[in-house]
This record gives C-alpha cells, sequence and structure tokens, in this order.
C-alpha cells in the first residue's frame, strides 16, 4: 500500500472541490484566455492517458471526494455480468467544449482579462515610449 499525504487525504470538501479541474483544448484556450478550468457535470472532454486514451464523451458524474467523473461511452464489463460507469481522474482529460448553462460560469470564463489582447496592447505603452514623449 502506498503512502498517502494527509494533506490531499484529509482536504475540506471546499478545498477538494476546486482542484477537480482540467486544462483547456487549445482553441478554448484563445477563445476564453484560460489555461485551465474547472470541469462540472455536461462538459465535452477527451481522454489523454490510460486505457481509454482517445475517447472522447461527455461528463456525467463528478465524485469531488477522489475527484474522479463518469463518461459516457466509457463503461467496463462486470465478472458477474452487467456494465459499470469507469471513474478517471480530472488530471488525465482535456475539456473540448464547455457547459455553459450556468450564468455565473459563462461571466467567470468571459470576464478574463487576457480575452482581448488587442485592446489591452493599445493602453499599454512601452516605457521607453513614454520617456521620449517626456523629453
Amino acid at each position: 500500500m502506498a503512502k498517502i499525504n494527509p494533506k490531499l487525504l484529509h482536504v475540506p470538501s471546499h478545498l477538494r472541490d476546486s482542484r477537480i479541474g482540467s486544462t483547456l483544448s487549445d482553441n478554448l484556450r484563445e477563445q476564453y484566455g484560460s489555461r485551465s478550468c474547472r470541469l462540472v457535470k455536461g462538459d465535452s472532454v477527451r481522454v489523454l492517458r490510460g486505457e481509454y486514451s482517445g475517447i472522447e464523451g461527455k461528463v456525467e458524474k463528478v465524485n469531488t471526494q477522489k475527484g474522479t467523473l463518469s463518461i459516457e461511452g466509457i463503461q467496463r464489463e462486470k465478472v458477474k455480468g452487467g456494465n459499470v460507469k469507469v471513474q478517471i481522474h480530472s488530471s488525465n482529460l482535456i475539456i473540448t467544449g464547455l457547459n455553459l448553462d450556468d450564468k455565473y460560469r459563462k461571466n467567470k470564463l468571459q470576464r478574463n482579462p487576457n480575452l482581448s489582447k488587442e485592446s489591452t496592447d493599445s493602453k499599454h505603452t512601452p516605457k521607453t515610449q513614454k520617456r521620449e514623449a517626456k523629453a
């Protein structure tokens, strides 16, 4: 049995909840100006590592205690018969589509200051140009 770091094992649920995040795909990074995002039910994801790598699907359930998710289309056959959903850790996923039904999540993603790089470039001028303007 492997040793478990008590700081990870005994984390309060409000902090454990925020750790269930994953990286965004390249086009979503450009669109929202953020590198990662919290996973919620309904997000489209692609598995990057493990037995199910390359499979895409939507998040069906989020387990905050273990930091894992069940994704539609990923199932394992039980020995006694029947299927069971496989839990995949959030660090092994990449987000390909966001569920923006929650207005608070949508506003949080869109208020990122990195979104409009062109408008911020015009506001900020290099220090050398400011010094030349003063002289």
